[in-house]
C-alpha cells in the first residue's frame, strides 16, 4: 500500500545548491526534464576533478529553464540577492564539503560550507519565505551506533568525524529555524550514494581508477574478512526519486513539527568485499576480460564507521517509496558510463 503524496508542481521555481555536484546534477536534470524552472548554484571547487563538474553542467545548460550561478553559499550577500531576485518556492540545499577523511585534513572547508553556508540558506529562507526547504544530512550522523538498521529516532549525539558533526548541526539549525520562523523543512540522511557521473573520492570510483592505472586498491578494514565492513549503498536514481517525491510534500505542522528527517538508503546493506567482487564482475563484463583487483588491507581510518544500514520505513510511509536498485544493476550502470566517459575500449 503506497502513501498518497502530491505530485511535482512544474509551475514552481526550484533552487538547488550544489547543482554541479553528483546528486544536485541528477536532481536538476530530472526537474528540468519535467519542465520545471531550476536555479542552480555551485562554486565548482576543486575537491575533485572540476572537469566532471563541468561535464554535468554541460548537460543542463541546453534547458531553457535552467539558470546557473557560480557562487559560494558561504557568501551571505550573494545568497540573499539570489533569493530576492529569483524568489524560489522550493529550496534544495545539497552544497556541502563532503568526505569523512578529508574533514580531518581540512576542517575549515567544512565549517565554511556546511555550517556558515547552511546558515546563510536558512537566513535567506527566513527573509524570503519558501514553501519547502529540503537539505542534505548524512548517515554519518549515526556515528558508531551498534543498533541496526539505523532509525531516524536513534540517538545521534556522538559523531565520530567533523563532517558528521556538521551534518548533525545542520539538523539542529534547521529544526530551530523551522520552529522559530515556520519554515517547512526536511532533512535527508543519505547512505553511500553511487552511480554514473559520481564522485571520484568515493571508494567504488577510486577502485576503478586504481585498476585502470595499474595500481592496487587499499581496503581499510584491517583485513578482517570475517567481520567485514558493510554499507547501505544507494543508487543515484533511487535518491533522486525519493527527493522528488518529498519536494511537493512538506511537513504540514498542525500537531506535528514543521521539521522532519528521513533516511534514504537501500535498506539492503552489502559487505564491502561483496561490493568489491560485484564491481570486479561488472568491470569484467564491460571490458570483456576477467578483472580481479590487487588488494592491500589496512586498518580502518579515523572517522570511518564499521557499518551503515538504513531503516526506510518512515520514507515509505510518507511518500510510498523505497529504493530498489540492486548493486549488480547499479554498478554495471556506473562501469558502463566510466568506460565510455574515459574512452576505455572493450577488450
Amino acid at each position: 500500500m503506497k502513501a498518497d503524496y502530491e505530485p511535482l508542481d512544474r509551475a514552481k521555481t526550484y533552487l538547488i545548491t550544489g547543482a554541479a555536484g553528483f546528486i544536485g546534477y541528477f536532481l536538476a536534470k530530472k526537474l528540468l526534464e519535467q519542465g520545471c524552472r531550476v536555479i542552480g548554484i555551485d562554486n565548482i571547487n576543486d575537491y575533485y576533478d572540476v572537469k566532471l563538474k563541468y561535464a554535468r553542467l554541460e548537460q543542463l545548460t541546453p534547458f531553457e529553464k535552467f539558470i546557473f550561478i557560480k557562487e559560494n553559499i558561504a557568501d551571505k550577500s550573494v545568497i540573499m540577492q539570489t533569493f530576492a531576485v529569483y524568489k524560489p518556492d522550493i529550496v534544495v540545499n545539497l552544497a556541502a564539503q563532503a568526505g569523512v577523511r578529508y574533514s580531518i585534513e581540512n576542517p575549515d572547508a567544512y565549517m565554511q560550507s556546511n555550517v556558515i553556508g547552511f546558515y546563510n540558506i536558512l537566513e535567506a529562507c527566513r527573509f524570503n519565505p519558501v514553501k519547502h526547504l529540503v537539505y542534505a544530512s548524512s548517515s554519518s550522523v549515526y556515528g558508531a551506533n551498534k543498533k541496526v538498521p539505523f532509525s531516524e529516532a536513534d540517538f545521534v549525539d556522538n559523531p565520530v568525524s567533523l563532517y558528521a558533526a556538521t551534518k548533525k548541526s545542520n539538523e539542529l539549525m534547521a529544526y530551530t529555524y523551522s520552529h522559530l520562523y515556520q519554515i517547512p523543512a526536511t532533512g535527508l540522511r543519505f547512505f553511500t550514494v553511487y552511480g554514473p557521473m559520481g564522485r571520484p573520492d568515493m571508494a567504488y570510483f577510486g577502485f576503478t581508477q586504481k585498476y585502470f592505472a595499474g595500481e592496487p586498491i587499499r581496503i581499510f578494514n584491517n583485513g578482517d574478512l570475517a567481520n567485514d565492513l558493510y554499507r547501505d549503498f544507494t543508487y543515484i536514481d533511487d535518491i533522486v526519486e525519493g527527493i522528488e517525491r518529498l519536494l511537493a510534500n512538506p511537513p504540514s505542522g498542525g500537531t506535528t513539527s514543521l521539521h522532519r528527517v528521513f533516511n534514504i538508503g537501500n535498506n539492503r546493506p552489502e559487505k564491502l568485499m561483496v561490493f568489491i567482487e560485484t564491481l570486479e564482475k561488472c568491470l569484467s563484463k564491460a571490458t570483456g576480460r576477467e578483472i580481479v583487483f590487487d588488494k592491500i588491507f589496512e586498518p580502518i581510518k579515523p572517522g570511518d564507521v564499521p557499518a551503515t544500514y538504513a531503516s526506510t520505513d518512515l520514507l515509505q510511509q510518507a511518500v510510498g517509496f523505497k529504493p530498489e536498485t540492486t548493486i549488480e544493476d547499479g554498478l554495471q550502470q556506473f562501469v558502463d558510463w566510466y568506460c565510455k566517459y574515459y574512452n576505455l575500449d572493450k577488450g
